[in-house]
């Protein structure tokens, strides 16, 4: 292929299971932009959640925030943004109403929560850059949800969850767990296949010449579109199947192995 384009998902892939971003995979993406490719995330993540991590690489290409649903530039202005019909929003929170799963809504540019915990908040703390707003009352953020996340500590729940919830919402919505523990909703061109699409075009590069690599359910989308996919090692092994290459774990820096066993040697073939 025509290496034009390398597209990364952060959670599970780019980033530590400890959420920090490892130096070998940082000097790795500077070695590919250096090498004439730009880099850019896609993350299911709040726009606050990805910008500091654009800045520790040194990126200038837009980011894929709400798996693709909403654009920003790398100093944070919002080119796009696409929501939940406020309807659909509504049903889903009906939908995944249980007392083993926590609430969460992305409106408005903060993160709401229906309850606190001990493990799940201070993660997300970390992840979305963000202090939560304890909400009872969804109602008033119905017209400008970005993510609804049902969140629990039960996998095998959730998983069933997802199917009914994708049941239920049809066309609606895309559901996908972005974590085992994570169950999103968004609008349903917010997932990273139209995602990787929209950032592409910013760039004026055919998906055909556009990299991907991720580790969950919600990056499926983006490996049927992409010309090259890499799933993480640590991945579901449907994930993985779904790749075309398959790196190291993200505990082992897997994005450093992959950019120097596969795609740096496609700018030399």
């Amino acid at each position: 292929m025509n290496l034009r384009l390398f597209l990364s998902d952060v959670d599970g892939t780019l980033v530590r299971p400890d959420k920090t971003l490892g130096e070998p995979v940082a000097a790795a993406v500077q070695r590919l932009v250096a090498a004439g490719v730009p880099v850019a995330i896609i993350s299911a993540r709040p726009p606050s959640g990805l910008l500091w991590i654009a800045e520790r690489l040194g990126l200038d290409t837009p980011i894929g925030a709400f798996n693709g649903g909403t654009i920003v530039r790398s100093d944070g202005a919002i080119l796009s943004a696409t929501h939940l019909d406020p309807d659909v929003a509504a049903r889903t929170l009906e939908l995944v109403a249980r007392p083993d799963v926590i609430r969460w809504v992305f409106a408005k540019g903060q993160w709401h929560a229906d309850k606190l915990d001990d493990h799940y908040t201070p993660r997300e703390r970390v992840t979305s850059a963000q202090e939560p707003v304890l909400c009872g009352d969804f109602g008033p953020l119905l017209d400008a949800v970005d993510k609804i996340v049902a969140v629990s500590s039960d996998h095998d729940m959730l998983a069933a969850l997802e199917a009914n919830v994708a049941t239920a919402l049809g066309e609606g919505a895309e559901v996908a767990r972005s974590q085992p523990y994570y169950l999103d909703v968004t609008a349903p061109t917010a997932n990273k296949g139209d995602g990787i699409a929209a950032l592409a075009a910013t760039l004026d590069v055919p998906l055909s010449d556009v990299a991907v690599i991720g580790d969950q359910y919600n990056d499926v989308p983006m490996f049927r579109r992409a010309g090259l996919s890499i799933a993480m090692g640590q991945g579901p092994e449907d994930v993985r199947k779904a790749a075309m290459h398959v790196t190291g774990a993200n505990d082992a820096d897997g994005v450093a192995q992959a950019i120097e066993t596969i795609l740096l040697p496609l700018l030399k073939a």
